[in-house]
């Protein structure tokens, strides 16, 4: 691995903090369609604009998923015995 002059190479890999709203969806596991519901909804958090980028930030949609419903054992198999599991 080759590093540019005045950096340090790393042999570490990092995950990218700010993500595309593709991306961001693609994290929290569903169709950017339902991201964008979410996010209106307030369920998802607004993202970040960086200059002419719209970024999101990666902790943030860690925190709003973990409060989602859900983490109930019988709800989620309620939730998968109702059909209700189906991806957009």
């Amino acid at each position: 691995m080759q590093a540019t002059e005045g950096m340090k190479s790393d042999s570490l890999s990092y995950p990218p903090r700010g993500l595309s709203r593709e991306e961001a969806a693609r994290y929290i596991g569903v169709g950017i369609t339902k991201f964008d519901q979410m996010v209106a909804d307030r369920r998802m958090p607004k993202p970040k604009k960086v200059d002419g980028r719209v970024i999101w930030d990666r902790l943030k949609l860690e925190a709003a998923f973990g409060d989602l419903p859900g983490d109930d054992d019988e709800n989620i198999v309620d939730f998968l015995l109702q059909g209700n599991h189906r991806r957009e």
